[in-house]
């Protein structure tokens, strides 16, 4: 509910138009970029390590990518005219732009799904009845080949879809981040580190969602977690925080360097509405403590229960950290009046089109589509699959 105003504030600035679902819209789409990097990472790349959650990061991103588009088509007021952007594109629309790249990136992410999966499907088939032996022989595409020479065409055909998406998911993300860097008229959005913030955030939501998952369902399943994959995931999660909250400071310092006739109105907005969300739970609780943490089981080289414990507690704080930055960009930058001499405040209803209990369903959906997937797409392989399907 927006509507509650401090100072003197335009008639028209009433109320905030880009609510929760545009905070989460960013979100999700972050969470598949930063997913498909860390399955990058081991296809193109070649970190060993990170091959126990190769497949798993894949078809988690698969699965946040099904609802990327639901947070905007439930914001929209007449959301069966979504297609109109693409039909009928202008050059100048930015949203016309991310619709194709959204749709290019998702068949390139499909695309490699069914290669890697290939052999395995067809190591499934002969044991596989009903429906699903039907459903395997076709995303085989009626070859059940398992030579060699078919596998390591299979195993290129990965590595260069996986390549080719390497660039398409950082442009899918740091495009959103173009979208509010590139509206001049709020202060708070226009700086060209925008883009650039928001891909490195959504590396840090990816890479936390990919920890808690895995660690998530092996707990669930009973089974033994590879700490050496594990350990190689905080240490990029760690990284990638160091750099996102290093940019993230940046760009509030230079617009206090600057001091441009819009500081003393960001000044106010920074320290006074945004307070706890940016400063208090944003940049300390969620960003310093993790940091620590995670820095701590790089360097000590943490084993254990301990590992387990404390990486998906801090997994848990930075998809929250993730959350606030979304937050305090997209309604953050609203709150300021044009005025200059005023803020607008927003606090969403529980059961509102656009309020937290839709929010909650639209994240939720994800995790349900993944379980759903995980039955078609073993997640996890064993040992004689393991040696048939060997990379």
């Amino acid at each position: 509910m927006s509507g509650l105003v401090e100072g003197f504030v335009f008639p028209n600035e009433h109320h905030i138009h880009w609510s929760l679902m545009i905070v989460t819209y960013p979100y999700i789409t972050g969470i598949i970029a930063g997913a498909f990097i860390v399955s990058s990472l081991y296809h193109v790349f070649h970190v060993k390590a990170l091959k126990p959650v190769s497949r798993f990061a894949l078809v988690f991103a698969l699965a946040f990518g099904f609802c990327c588009t639901w947070p905007l088509l439930n914001h929209l007021g007449r959301p069966e005219r979504c297609f109109n952007i693409m039909l009928t594109p202008h050059p100048t629309s930015a949203m016309a732009g991310f619709g194709f790249i959204y749709s290019a990136y998702m068949v390139v992410l499909l695309l490699e799904i069914l290669f890697l999966y290939r052999g395995v499907f067809a190591k499934l088939l002969p044991q596989t009845t009903g429906f699903k032996a039907t459903l395997y022989r076709l995303l085989t595409f009626g070859n059940q080949d398992l030579s060699p020479a078919t596998l390591q065409f299979d195993h290129k055909v990965t590595s260069w879809l996986a390549l080719i998406g390497i660039p398409m998911a950082c442009i899918l993300h740091g495009y959103v981040g173009f979208i509010f860097g590139s509206v001049k008229a709020v202060e708070w959005w226009s700086t060209p580190l925008m883009p650039i913030i928001f891909l490195l955030s959504a590396c840090v939501s990816g890479i936390s969602g990919i920890i808690l998952g895995y660690l998530f369902v092996h707990w669930v399943k009973g089974r033994a977690v590879d700490e050496e994959c594990l350990s190689s995931l905080v240490k990029y999660l760690w990284g990638f925080l160091i750099i996102d909250v290093v940019f993230e400071l940046l760009e509030v310092g230079v617009h206090a360097y600057l001091r441009k006739e819009s500081w003393h109105h960001l000044h106010e907005l920074l320290f006074g509405p945004l307070y706890v969300s940016f400063w208090v739970m944003q940049v300390f609780i969620f960003s310093f403590i993790p940091l620590v943490v995670l820095g701590v089981l790089s360097l000590a080289n943490v084993r254990g229960k301990a590992l387990q414990y404390l990486s998906a507690i801090s997994s848990i704080m930075l998809l929250i950290q993730v959350y606030c930055m979304r937050w305090n960009v997209v309604v953050g930058g609203q709150m300021m009046s044009k005025s200059g001499r005023g803020f607008v405040f927003y606090h969403p209803e529980f059961f509102e089109k656009e309020g937290i209990l839709p929010t909650i369903i639209i994240l939720i959906a994800p995790i349900i589509i993944l379980f759903v997937l995980s039955k078609i797409f073993p997640l996890w392989l064993g040992t004689e699959e393991v040696k048939t399907y060997k990379k």
